[in-house]
């Protein structure tokens, strides 16, 4: 691109629908999901799946509120523009820094959270290497153009949704069939039997 918008450049849509998409569901998925909800599930048991449905509608309807605000007054800045019509400056300058620092400290968590993983399977290396890696990855693939962003949010955001199914599946596995490491396969088998 590298056009001045300010003497008649345009911006071009680099990114597709699918993008979009899992981006967005993507988005919602963060590592914390993975590295904290084990202590929780422990914690509270399959009543957990209660609170995550609680928090859920929560968060859907609050999105929708402000998908309704949006389609209704669409303008750039966000709830925080709303903030400051409906609920006075103040309000919007606590939502705006708010934002930030909150977003903040949640990319130091993620950045946490996947030391530990790399930890994991990479015990040697020192930690501040590990998250000195993941920021300078994160901060490279930002910086990056829109177009490489976009398919490599989807690429990770494909991964992470894979993983959520593949622990529902396994979950599922352990909670109705015999743990064996070839019942399932026998199973399956069994059936395809059936069917030919």
């Amino acid at each position: 691109m590298g056009q001045d918008l300010h003497n008649g450049g345009t911006l071009k849509r680099s990114l597709k629908n699918r993008h979009l998409q899992m981006i967005a569901l993507g988005s919602s998925i963060g590592t914390g999901l993975f590295y904290g909800s084990a202590a929780t599930i422990e914690l509270a048991g399959p009543a957990i799946i209660l609170s995550y449905l609680l928090g859920g509608i929560f968060i859907f309807i609050f999105m929708r509120m402000l998908g309704e605000m949006t389609v209704h007054e669409p303008v750039g800045g966000g709830y925080v523009y709303y903030a400051d019509k409906y609920l006075g400056g103040f309000a919007a300058y606590l939502l705006g820094w708010n934002y930030w620092i909150i977003y903040l400290l949640l990319s130091m968590a993620e950045v946490a959270a996947c030391t530990v993983y790399l930890a994991f399977w990479f015990p040697d290396i020192p930690t501040w290497a590990t998250s000195l890696f993941c920021i300078i990855l994160i901060a490279g693939i930002n910086s990056m153009h829109v177009r490489f962003y976009g398919e490599t949010e989807f690429v990770s955001s494909l991964i992470k949704v894979s993983a959520i199914i593949l622990i529902i599946v396994f979950g599922l596995y352990i909670a109705f069939a015999e743990m064996g490491p070839f019942k399932l396969l026998s199973v399956l088998c069994c059936f395809t039997s059936v069917l030919w």
